[in-house]
């Protein structure tokens, strides 16, 4: 993070691609930037079906920071159309293009055109490295290994 509070994020447009917008928060307080569509060919996203759409840039995210692709609220409802592992991770040491994996849970089906913005970027600092340890047993719990629902939700 720098001295003013912002992490810088560098991005790389992909060769075909200069003719979309650069990434940037559309607004003084926004927590993350739009990703656009770079496909050449409409996509028609069908009800119930999913699709990869490709952004056309590469990015350079710090490290202790994570990428989160989220989807975009007014996408969400206005056609039901989602990123469908919400939030994605992009990892700080992940070069190559982003792409997004869009759902469509609307009833129509839901054209996608070249520089739509499809779901947002989010940039998360990351608590702490994983060391991984093999263990013979675990620590007890009042839950133990009660899964999904086990808790009255």
């Amino acid at each position: 993070m720098t001295a003013s509070g912002r992490v810088k994020l560098r991005i790389r447009r992909l060769p075909g691609h200069d003719d979309l917008p650069l990434p940037r928060p559309a607004s003084a307080g926004a927590a993350g930037i739009d990703l656009a569509a770079a496909v050449r060919e409409r996509i028609r996203l069908a009800s119930g079906r999913r699709c990869v759409v490709p952004c056309g840039i590469a990015v350079e995210i710090p490290g202790g920071w994570e990428g989160q692709v989220r989807p975009r609220s007014g996408l969400a409802a206005e056609h039901g159309i989602t990123v469908l592992n919400a939030p994605g991770t992009v990892d700080s040491d992940y070069r190559g293009e982003l792409a997004v994996i869009l759902v469509n849970h609307g009833d129509a089906t839901v054209e996608i055109r070249r520089g739509d913005r499809i779901a947002q970027l989010v940039l998360c600092p990351v608590a702490a490295e994983v060391e991984v340890e093999e263990a013979a047993d675990l620590s007890e719990t009042a839950r133990g290994s009660g899964g999904f629902g086990s808790t009255g939700v």
